[in-house]
């Protein structure tokens, strides 16, 4: 599809807005070798046999954590090591356009700091990060790459002889606090809200589609979403292809 036109309207938009957001999901890093979670080629669909008899959600919850936990970390530390891998041009373009002074912040469903190692500074992290470990006893920090060197299956704090956790938001857990309450800020304020590479179906991050009250929605998603109906621009394309044309 030719979108020469919406991305000149892109272009004016970025240039006139004055509180620009950026809020993303799993698209955002596909294209740095990360899989998203419910596309054909995804997480969701690339479990290894000895997962096949346990639901995605289940691998990644908190319940698996604390009944199977042996289970939990052998998925874990399979799918979801991001050593090695390097941003791409979508969170280049973004952090370029915080530092130009034309992106207030980005709020993320991503785990794996790839916003951060290319240069973004204010990154709400609403689904925490696989770069941060912590004991679930004492608290202990421990190093990005702790749980995945541990010779241990079940990673234990070397203070108290607790578990050693990941820094993530696990299914049936809540949010963390700050970067949830940092995010509504962020949207509430916003002019422009730019949501790119989430399909819009996982609660309470979705909502913050439905609470921007600004004049500019634009969604970058290769499928439809919920919220395309919504939006003054929609791109049905990848997300590095589109904020490329953004011109800064």
């Amino acid at each position: 599809m030719d979108y020469t036109k919406q991305y000149e309207e892109l272009n004016e938009i970025i240039r006139t807005s004055e509180h620009i957001v950026f809020f993303g999901g799993a698209g955002v890093s596909t294209e740095s070798g990360i899989p998203d979670f419910r596309s054909k080629d995804g997480l969701y669909n690339n479990r290894d046999v000895q997962f096949e008899r346990y639901t995605p959600e289940y691998l990644l919850s908190i319940n698996c954590l604390m009944d199977e936990p042996n289970v939990f970390y052998e998925f874990y530390r399979q799918k979801l090591n991001v050593e090695g891998i390097e941003p791409n041009k979508a969170h280049i373009k973004l952090a370029q356009m915080e530092k130009a002074g034309k992106l207030d912040g980005v709020i993320t469903q991503n785990i794996d700091g790839l916003h951060q190692k290319a240069g973004s500074v204010n990154v709400q992290e609403v689904h925490g990060s696989t770069l941060r470990n912590y004991c679930s006893r004492c608290h202990k920090k421990y190093p990005a790459d702790y749980i995945f060197k541990s010779e241990d299956n079940i990673p234990k704090c070397k203070i108290c002889g607790g578990t050693i956790r990941p820094d993530v938001t696990l299914y049936g857990e809540g949010l963390p606090q700050d970067a949830w309450q940092n995010a509504v800020k962020l949207v509430a304020n916003a002019d422009c809200l730019i949501i790119g590479g989430t399909s819009l179906v996982v609660n309470p991050a979705a909502s913050l589609a439905w609470s921007f009250r600004g004049e500019n929605l634009i969604i970058i998603n290769r499928d439809v979403t919920s919220a395309d109906r919504m939006a003054k621009l929609v791109f049905h394309e990848n997300i590095s292809t589109v904020l490329d044309k953004i011109e800064i």
